[in-house]
């Protein structure tokens, strides 16, 4: 094994724990018969993707990369599989044409015509929509569709072996139903040969030989189907753990709310002869209220206003952060979320190889994070934005030019990306919050001071000569700890309670322009 193989062996960062357990606790560190380790992601085509299919495919990812560099002679691959056979139960509010669409209600998604006119199905349009989505944040993995997989009898034994222990399978599902869906239950679901409708009706009679199923119609009429080749489709609780048989998987994570899901489908994989995956489960998002975030509620933050404001690598970030606690995701995470990320990749440069695989970005990017000093934050660009008084990016950059000369748009594209972002956030966001206040007449004086210290120093001072006078200037005026003089500095000087640190900030908008501003501070005129 190479070095850093060796490193991985003790690594601490969560995804070489799980990569860890899944080679030594489940594999026995052998290559599967198979002959590759299987991942998997599923993903639900009647609505569009979100973040959640982000987070999922994302920390799936990251821990098939860890596998990667533990294991390399043994191979991987990541299904994101589509459960695109689904009877539609409901028409989305977000489609067009959806009286066309509510006319094919119960079929397959794969059998409904395409209400925006672009594929030959519903569900192949949102499969597209799929594709495209985990393409665009460059993702390797292998597309899979239910449709594909029954058609084509791949599923068939995997189908016959669930009619052979018919009574066992239904024995563990009927437990979790009610009264009403238990009279009917049944795990194979035909689909109509006269209307294309996946149905829900009770199976009187079952021939293992044939590999058939007698079910009644609601109109008493009994109907002898095959459960093979995509005549029946499995309910879905039977149906992913049918799956984890057929296909072998190795790794699936899924959310806290399908803990009883996981676990009903991990008894039927067992019944069916198989074994269950290795499975990670995953806390759910929470709103700014802490409410559970639901479609339905409207209280989530979609992956595209995430990337309105911010990088895609700091939403991975996000979602590599203890996926097993319980976040609030809303938009007033996101300036943290990017100075963070922009810390650790600050930081790996100078880390040694074994500490490298514990630092967050080395999971982002596949172990090659860019090499580029990205000089500021984004909080300190944000207020940067403020005191301003431009959303012109030219104007930025001239600011930024003196505190970093040798940086430019083009040979700092992620400091040029985050004036970008600033400028978006702090529009939406931080400007329509900003309450300025009036300096007290101590504080007035201690602005002065700062004022003086300032014009002392002169423009060349560094940043951190300008912290240092800062500090000095709150230890000794009147402030019952500096963390009250700095709090004054923001809600005086930049109309918010929080801010950046002083002395890079001062020192990117310029000690000229401080003093000015102070100044105004100091005569108590209006700073909004």
């Amino acid at each position: 094994m190479s070095d850093l193989s060796d490193f991985a062996r003790s690594a601490t960062a969560w995804p070489f724990q799980e990569a860890r357990s899944l080679l030594d606790d489940r594999l026995k560190g052998a290559k599967p018969e198979k002959g590759y380790v299987l991942f998997e992601t599923g993903y639900g085509p009647s609505g569009l993707p979100h973040i959640g299919t982000f987070g999922e495919v994302a920390r799936t990812t990251m821990v098939r990369r860890a596998f990667a560099l533990l294991a390399p002679e043994i191979p991987t691959r990541l299904f994101a599989f589509s459960d695109d056979m689904d009877g539609l139960r409901k028409v989305p509010d977000n489609i067009p044409n959806q009286e066309m669409v509510r006319q094919h209600l119960g079929k397959p998604l794969t059998r409904i015509p395409d209400p925006f006119g672009t594929h030959e199905s519903f569900g192949h349009h949102n499969n597209a929509r799929l594709r495209s989505f985990l393409d665009a944040f460059g993702f390797e993995y292998e597309f899979q569709s239910a449709t594909d997989w029954y058609l084509s009898g791949r599923f068939d034994q995997a189908l016959l072996g669930v009619l052979r222990h018919y009574d066992e399978v239904i024995n563990v599902v009927l437990p979790t139903l009610g009264d009403e869906r238990r009279a009917t239950y049944s795990p194979f679901l035909p689909v109509c040969p006269e209307t294309g409708v996946v149905l829900q009706v009770p199976v009187v009679e079952r021939n293992l030989d044939a590999g058939t199923i007698v079910y009644k119609r609601d109109d008493g009429k009994l109907i002898e189907t095959p459960v093979t080749g995509g005549a029946c489709k499995l309910q879905w609780k039977a149906d992913w753990g049918m799956r984890w048989v057929a296909l072998g998987v190795d790794y699936e994570m899924s959310g806290k709310d399908l803990i009883p899901s996981v676990e009903l489908s991990t008894r039927i994989a067992k019944i069916l002869g198989g074994r269950p995956p290795m499975n990670l489960t995953y806390e759910l998002f929470l709103d700014d209220r802490g409410q559970k975030i639901s479609k339905s509620k409207g209280n989530g933050l979609a992956v595209e206003d995430w990337l309105k404001y911010a990088p895609q690598e700091s939403l991975a970030l996000f979602m590599y952060q203890k996926p097993k606690t319980a976040k609030r995701l809303f938009f007033d995470v996101i300036p943290r979320a990017v100075d963070d990320y922009l810390t650790f990749l600050g930081k790996f440069p100078a880390e040694d190889a074994a500490k490298r695989l514990d630092n967050p970005v080395w999971h982002i990017h596949g172990g090659k994070p860019p090499a580029e000093d990205a000089h500021l934050s984004f909080n300190i660009l944000t207020n940067l934005v403020g005191v301003c008084r431009s959303e012109e990016p030219a104007v930025i950059w001239g600011f930024i030019k003196r505190y970093a000369p040798e940086a430019t748009p083009d040979n700092a594209p992620i400091l040029n990306g985050l004036v970008g972002y600033a400028l978006a956030y702090y529009r939406d966001f931080v400007k329509p919050s900003l309450k300025y206040r009036k300096a007290t007449p101590d504080e007035a004086a201690a602005f002065a001071d700062l004022k003086a210290g300032l014009e002392k120093l002169g423009p060349a001072a560094s940043a951190e000569d300008i912290q240092n006078l800062v500090y000095e200037i709150g230890k000794r005026e009147c402030f019952a700890d500096l963390k009250s003089w700095f709090k004054t500095c923001y809600e005086v000087l930049l109309g918010n309670d929080q801010g950046p640190r002083m002395g890079s900030f001062i020192k990117l908008y310029g000690v000229a322009e401080t003093v000015a501003l102070l100044d105004k501070a100091v005569k108590g005129e209006d700073m909004a």
